[in-house]
């Protein structure tokens, strides 16, 4: 199906790609809570911590936005192929390919899609958000002009239990973790929860530029990002 959307027009593409996710959720048994609402603007650029696979699955089953990938990941049996069906932005970070990949980037942007952002360039150990990496941001500041809407997600209930720190390693994909032995352990339970918090959307021209909206954006998911993790309610959400 979606690989017939690919080769159509209109926007099918992408709201069947979130189809996909939210029955790949309903599946492992991953629930979604979401506070606050997405930004209504095209395109907007939406920024999130990182600290699992699941994250792909709970985000790409809320936001309506294209993935930004290592390149490697288009090799990965199975995987890539459903990154690519997902229309997966792949980058390397390469010295010589970075002009022609950014350039890609702000065509996507300038089309109307939005794009799903990890500035922490890695996943967490769940515990905390690691730095943005303000190269992230550029995109921010291209041509196309997007909203920009930060994203905090937070895995806090394993079994309808509250997700103790104890358990975090086993939502949490990080370092040099093998992915079959940490999905099958995962897989195995009956429920997690995941609460997704979406921020304020911001309007182009909100920061004066990269850097300050990076370490802005930073203090704010990480700050958001404590407060799920110990049960805490949050202004608005």
């Amino acid at each position: 199906m979606q690989a017939v959307l690919l080769n159509l027009p209109g926007r099918g593409k992408a709201w069947f790609a979130r189809l996909y996710w939210r029955g790949v959720a309903r599946i492992i048994g991953l629930e979604r809570r979401c506070l606050g609402g997405l930004s209504p603007s095209r395109p907007t650029l939406f920024v999130a911590n990182h600290c699992s696979w699941l994250d792909i699955v709970a985000l790409g089953a809320t936001l309506p936005g294209c993935f930004i990938a290592k390149g490697e990941v288009a090799g990965w049996p199975g995987i890539g192929l459903i990154a690519r069906l997902g229309r997966t932005i792949f980058v390397s970070r390469n010295r010589e390919t970075v002009a022609q990949e950014q350039r890609l980037l702000e065509a996507r942007l300038q089309a109307g899609d939005n794009i799903i952002l990890f500035p922490e360039g890695t996943t967490s150990d769940g515990n905390r958000v690691l730095p943005f990496a303000s190269a992230f941001f550029t995109l921010a500041f291209g041509a196309a002009k997007p909203w920009v809407q930060p994203v905090t997600i937070v895995y806090d209930r394993l079994e309808g239990q509250p997700l103790r720190h104890a358990d975090r390693p086993l939502v949490a994909w990080y370092g040099d973790m093998d992915l079959a032995p940490h999905l099958l352990p995962l897989l195995g339970r009956r429920r997690v929860r995941a609460t997704i918090l979406l921020g304020e959307p911001m309007p182009p021209g909100s920061y004066a530029n990269r850097k300050q909206m990076s370490a802005a954006l930073e203090r704010q998911i990480s700050a958001n990002a404590a407060a799920l993790r110990q049960g805490r309610e949050l202004p608005g959400a």
